[in-house]
């Protein structure tokens, strides 16, 4: 089947690595992952968590920052008017689907609330990705079609290298997920998988894996 993309000039080459990655965590909380809550019976999205958590185990040993986001609101008049029923209904702070999931959570961890589908919109993360150096980011969470879209927009925008780590990302159905990378893949991203990615990572030089002097 021809490519009309390739064929105009998109998927023109890759992005690569730079010298500094961070992991960045798109909404890996319990609303997601727990089948108590409305949204949280999606098993591509369970496959998708589990291999988030190893791949967090080996970024984290190599010294990687890694930035988690969870979406969590007061009341609706802070919310943006989602069409999603089960965040209207269940995304607020103190409910229990906005914890982190514990597979995911870990103390050391840069996590904070986000109110907009990408991690960046009026958060601290771009400071956080400066301050510790990162040129290079791989994108893992959910709903790959939803939030992961709009974080890897994002973060092209700020000119990071931008990674998607595939089998760490999920989504109700293959159909968005799998159109989502392609679409994303043909602009902004390197679609990668796990083992890719930690091959990278288990690759780095020590001192590349250490926070910047002064840090």
């Amino acid at each position: 089947m021809n490519d009309r993309y390739r064929q105009v000039g998109y998927s023109s080459g890759d992005i690569g690595f730079g010298s500094r990655a961070a992991v960045l965590v798109v909404d890996w909380q319990l609303a997601f992952t727990d089948p108590r809550y409305e949204l949280g019976g999606l098993e591509r999205l369970h496959r998708a968590r589990d291999e988030t958590s190893g791949f967090l185990k080996v970024a984290r040993a190599a010294g990687l920052p890694v930035a988690a986001c969870y979406t969590a609101y007061c009341s609706t008049r802070d919310m943006p008017l989602w069409k999603v029923g089960a965040v209207r209904r269940e995304f607020f702070y103190g409910h229990p689907c906005t914890e982190m999931d514990p597979k995911i959570f870990d103390p050391t961890d840069f996590t904070y609330c986000k109110n907009g589908p990408s991690m960046f919109f009026h958060t601290p993360l771009i400071s956080y990705l400066v301050r510790e150096g990162v040129d290079t980011v791989f994108v893992t969470g959910c709903t790959t079609s939803g939030c992961v879209r709009a974080t890897i927009v994002d973060a092209f925008s700020y000119g990071l290298r931008v990674q998607v780590v595939a089998d760490c990302c999920g989504d109700a159905e293959a159909g968005p997920h799998e159109d989502t990378l392609r679409d994303v893949g043909r602009r902004y991203a390197d679609i990668v998988d796990r083992a890719k990615a930690e091959t990278w990572i288990q690759g780095l030089q020590p001192t590349a894996s250490q926070r910047p002097p002064g840090a």
